[in-house]
């Protein structure tokens, strides 16, 4: 007779229990703390000091800095170091993201975090994944922050809408710098600068801000420096961070002037520039709404408020349609707009009318400003936004003129060398584009 129970015990269950019998005989390894693992890392990384991480930043500005810290530690506990080619990548999206910031394994990197956990593992990953030159920086970021060595953040006035509180320039100046990124949600759409000047008559402010509740957030820090009201609100162009905060004002009463060019800008794409203003806003878009300017000129206009005189004036074609400048020749400063930069990248759009913008430099550097507020980065003098605006854009038409001659195309641009500029924030982002740009504007010229 057939054994029913023989045919079950060779049959696939049989098989089954063999194997996990097998399994459990097995020695199982033990778990790995999270100790274990940092030290098995920290065994086959190479680590860096503070000045070695200076010294790195120095001599190689092409050096890529990741703080695989979350967004949020970064936001809330100082922001991160500011180095030309800094990134956040959170240590947990590493492995799937890197390449997209680093695609050339040759290029060195530094990692690090705040207490030197999270980092010598990034560190080790990388090395696995194939990047050649990789350092721990071992200090972490609150030694270089605790140092005073620079640090940049997504906001450093966390109790406001402003990336940064205003900061006086000269007697009755203030500027409220702001961020050299592009804009964003978390430095509330304040990537350029708002300025104010005060007088014994009324307030006058350059820039209507990106939106309504950022505009109300400087309105906020305006009322604890003066009593005076803000009478006047000039436009430096026509573009979002510049206009889109004007229904605010408008509201306080304030007549809103800009440029003749700046008007037709906003009747022309206004509406445009209002909803990419808002889908990067989201809730802090509230209240914002396009609203066009009360007052326009075309040369110039002179403001007399109390015991201030105030030029606005338009020396030519530049960065963007409409753009102006708010002279105060008495004090020699220069309220410039995006006619002038530092620190960060300038950029070129498809309107930018780059052998206009020198020839218009020449009459911007005629006033003999002593002191600069450039559209992006902190005051200065005439020669730092010379360097970084005029120079750069005359050495730029004077590579692709060459290319052009000698019968180079497009795809040769790339070939140009702007190392020079590699420093400045959002490099990476323009250094490419702003020569694909003026190359195809030189075609033609």
């Amino acid at each position: 007779m057939h054994d029913r129970r023989t045919a079950r015990s060779t049959g696939p269950l049989a098989s089954a229990l063999a194997v996990l019998t097998a399994l459990s005989s097995a020695t199982v390894p033990a778990l790995q703390s999270g100790q274990q693992l940092l030290d098995q890392a920290n065994q086959t990384i190479s680590n860096i000091s503070t000045f070695e991480l200076e010294e790195a930043i120095r001599q190689r500005p092409d050096t890529v800095l990741i703080d695989v810290r979350t967004p949020r530690e970064i936001h809330l506990l100082g922001g991160m170091i500011d180095a030309p080619r800094s990134y956040n990548i959170p240590r947990g999206w590493l492995e799937f993201r890197v390449a997209d910031t680093v695609p050339d394994p040759d290029t060195p990197i530094v990692v690090y975090c705040g207490i030197n956990q999270r980092s010598p593992l990034a560190a080790a990953t990388l090395m696995q994944m194939g990047y050649t030159h990789v350092s721990n920086y071992a200090d972490g970021f609150f030694t270089w922050r605790d140092s005073g060595l620079p640090v940049e953040a997504p906001d450093l006035a966390l109790d406001s809408m402003l990336f940064r509180k205003p900061q006086q320039v000269a007697d009755g100046v203030w500027s409220a710098i702001g961020a050299t990124e592009p804009p964003s949600y978390e430095n509330s759409g304040h990537n350029n600068n708002l300025s104010f000047i005060i007088s014994d008559d009324g307030v006058l402010v350059v820039n209507a801000s990106d939106n309504y509740l950022l505009a109300r957030a400087l309105h906020e820090e305006i009322r604890k420096i003066t009593d005076q009201p803000v009478k006047y609100v000039v436009l430096e162009n026509g573009q979002g961070h510049a206009a889109m905060g004007s229904a605010y004002w408008k509201e306080q009463g304030a007549t809103i002037i800009a440029h003749a060019d700046t008007l037709a800008e906003l009747k022309a794409h206004g509406e445009a520039i209002l909803q990419r203003v808002l889908q990067r806003s989201r809730d802090k878009g509230m209240g914002t709404r396009l609203v066009l300017p009360d007052q326009t000129f075309e040369d110039s206009l002179v403001i007399e408020m109390g015991n201030r005189h105030i030029e606005l004036l338009h020396l030519g074609s530049a960065h963007s349609p409409g753009d102006i400048s708010v002279w105060l020749p008495q004090q020699k400063v220069v309220i410039a707009g995006d006619i002038a930069f530092h620190q960060r990248m300038l950029p070129v759009f498809e309107h930018t009318d780059t052998a206009a913008w020198i020839e218009t430099w020449d009459k911007f550097a005629a006033l003999g400003a002593e002191i600069v507020v450039p559209g992006h980065g902190v005051p200065t003098d005439m020669a730092e936004v010379t360097r970084y605006t005029r120079d750069y854009l005359v050495y730029m038409r004077a590579q692709i003129g060459a290319l052009i001659r000698d019968g180079g195309g497009l795809e040769d641009v790339s070939s140009i060398d702007q190392s020079a500029y590699s420093h400045l924030d959002t490099y990476d982002e323009l250094a490419r584009l702003n020569a694909s740009l003026i190359f195809r504007a030189m075609e033609f010229e």
